[in-house]
């Protein structure tokens, strides 16, 4: 895979999506952190169910807090991991409002000092909250840079430290949403979705499908 491999499939994700962004349901920065928190091991779907009345309740940590964990519960209980979920939560909402005046920190090292907040979640919310080029690398990106060449690594941060170093500059603010939706729906983890890909002649995997 080169550079110029690299930079087309960019560009050809960026013309069939010029816009992308995050299925997951928010309304600001803190319900953002909510969802990403919950959709751990679950789907976007799922958690859209789960958040659609509490969004509604909780805009805030205050009101999350107001809430309190079994009210929580009770709007998440559908979601995997619900009860370690919504204990992280609360501890995050009280850090929150303790450390950080109600409102989300957009740095990193703040982001990853909360309750249940990895790597990956803090590139998110500084992605999709706060315009960072950060490029949050779960099961669907892991999948698609490795099979397609374009930053293959055996561990998630090797997959993001390359990431970051070939994803050309221009589309690194998007790259995060791209190469998810692009796992999620044509490059698929039993049978990838070859036939109908926008960029099967760039990719490099060796066992393409014809469908």
């Amino acid at each position: 895979m080169n550079k110029k491999k690299r930079a087309e499939i960019f560009a050809r994700l960026r013309n069939e999506n010029p816009q992308p962004t995050t299925e997951l349901r928010y309304g600001n920065p803190f319900q953002l952190l909510v969802a990403v928190a919950l959709s751990a091991q679950s789907t976007d779907v799922g958690v859209n169910k789960a958040t659609e009345k509490l969004f509604k309740k909780v805009k805030t940590p205050q009101a999350m807090l107001k809430l309190g964990e079994e009210g929580l519960k009770q709007h998440i209980k559908t979601i995997g991991l619900y009860n370690t979920k919504a204990s992280n939560i609360i501890k995050t909402c009280k850090l929150l409002v303790e450390k950080h005046g109600g409102k989300v920190p957009e740095d990193r090292e703040s982001l990853e000092a909360l309750p249940g907040v990895g790597r990956k979640t803090a590139n998110v919310i500084l992605n999709t909250a706060f315009g960072h080029p950060t490029i949050a690398v779960d099961t669907h990106i892991f999948r698609v840079s490795n099979r397609t060449g374009i930053a293959p690594g055996k561990h998630v941060n090797e997959v993001e430290r390359k990431l970051n170093k070939f994803v050309p500059d221009e589309f690194k603010q998007d790259a995060h949403h791209w190469l998810i939706l692009h796992g999620r729906y044509t490059c698929i983890a039993r049978k990838p979705r070859c036939g109908s890909c926008i960029i099967e002649d760039l990719c490099e995997y060796r066992d393409k499908t014809e469908n």
